[in-house]
């Protein structure tokens, strides 16, 4: 069951998410979630695929073997999630309980956060609560980077779904891109990726994740690093009903120390990208229906 996430994944969850954005501006959240059933019912019956994977991935998180009716809750879940998502760039967030249980980035020394930080996210839950933190500060800027292909299809949907909330999105891979990132960290923005997938032509980290070994993207990690930058992981996981949850950690410093020694080597962004596994580990048992990687997560990066 090999197989690399570009050849499937972003193009069956885009279209789905399409499909949401219809269905949430026409009949709102309450209505539009009532038919989450049949629709997640639809692509647990028809992604042979993502479904395999679904249950390969609740095995080792439930360290058992995943029954149907979970893994189609899996499905279900993570058509809840895109349809939030929906509302979230909308700015529609009186439909939910949010609830900060850890806000590190808030807690950081303002003159620390004012040089510009990384917030590392990951496929799990709902990355787009990010943009509270971002639109709770107004003096903050926002900048998301994607992978080339991803940047233009999630900005031509935020353009459809609301103009107004349109985010900075940098594609991943140029010179440009980190000319980009250097001057938003100069006026104190907050740089948001995603860094649990990883591309077969990059140098990835391999790690032990939910007990096998997986690979895990060293270039977010890596760009902190030369930038020396602190660097914060977030996510937003979907707990049931309209509640989320916002956990911001800190998991690296990459900055100068007291004594103007650097804090950046090879082995400090090998910790810090162990750290992110690590808590990437526990937030997946803490909520295992929140992780959304439907493909085969360990053999489908393996070297």
């Amino acid at each position: 069951m090999s197989q690399d996430w570009t050849e499937k994944k972003e193009r069956g969850s885009m279209g789905l998410l399409r499909f949401m954005v219809k269905l949430a501006t026409l009949l709102g959240r309450r209505v539009t979630r009532l038919l989450l059933y049949p629709i997640a019912l639809y692509f647990f019956l028809v992604v042979a695929d993502s479904r395999q994977a679904s249950a390969a991935y609740l095995a080792r998180v439930l360290e058992r073997k995943a029954r149907w009716y979970e893994v189609f809750h899996h499905f279900h879940v993570f058509a809840g999630v895109l349809l939030d998502r929906v509302y979230f760039l909308q700015n529609r967030v009186e439909y939910f309980d949010i609830e900060v249980m850890q806000d590190a980035y808030d807690q950081e020394a303002a003159e620390t956060r004012a040089g510009g930080v990384f917030v590392m996210g990951a496929h799990m839950g709902s990355f787009e609560v990010v943009r509270l933190v971002s639109r709770a500060k107004a003096e903050l800027k926002l900048v998301l980077l994607m992978y080339e292909e991803n940047a233009r299809k999630i900005g031509a949907l935020m353009a459809a779904i609301n103009p107004q909330a349109q985010q900075e999105i940098v594609p991943l891979g140029n010179l440009s891109a980190m000319l980009t990132v250097r001057d938003r960290l100069a006026e104190g923005g907050i740089i948001g990726i995603l860094a649990d997938r990883t591309l077969s032509h990059e140098r990835n980290f391999p790690a032990t994740f939910l007990g096998e070994t997986a690979y895990f993207a060293v270039g977010p990690f890596r760009m902190a690093a030369m930038m020396r930058k602190p660097v914060f992981l977030m996510v937003g996981m979907y707990r049931g009903g309209n509640r989320y949850e916002i956990h911001i950690e800190k998991i690296a410093d990459f900055s100068d120390d007291e004594h103007g020694e650097r804090r950046n080597s090879p082995q400090a962004i090998d910790a810090a990208i162990a750290k992110y596994v690590t808590r990437l580990e526990y937030f997946a048992r803490l909520a295992p229906y929140n992780w959304f990687n439907f493909y085969d997560f360990w053999q489908g990066n393996a070297r």
